[in-house]
């Protein structure tokens, strides 16, 4: 199984970014997609989650600001986030979160300055 996730980078407040997710070696269409993310020094917290139906939650923190979306003929896992804070400064993961283990891919560094 690999999860490559990409988009990350240096952006200025209020700007924004999208993350990609290819995912490989998993029936992509029906597993539950996440994006997941750790600041320095935190726990890593769940940011967005979408179902194989495309049903949709978010944390409060990203709630208007951040859409996931899913091409499942791409195999690929989107994160758009506009209007980014310094506080979403983060390496974000992507995850599969299917009815076995997780799988998680390697990390993208989003750094937003104030």
């Amino acid at each position: 199984v690999q999860l490559q996730a990409s988009g990350g980078g240096l952006v200025q407040a209020g700007g924004s970014l999208r993350l990609s997710c290819a995912a490989s070696g998993i029936i992509f269409r029906l597993n539950t997609m996440g994006w997941y993310r750790q600041a320095p020094g935190e726990q890593r917290e769940l940011v967005a989650r979408i179902g194989s139906s495309g049903s949709t939650n978010y944390a409060a923190s990203v709630k208007g600001r951040f859409t996931i979306s899913r091409d499942n003929a791409k195999n690929t896992v989107y994160l758009q986030m506009n209007s980014l804070k310094p506080e979403d400064t983060a390496v974000y993961y992507c995850a599969a979160l299917g009815t076995g283990p997780t799988y998680w891919g390697q990390g993208t560094l989003v750094t937003v300055s104030s």
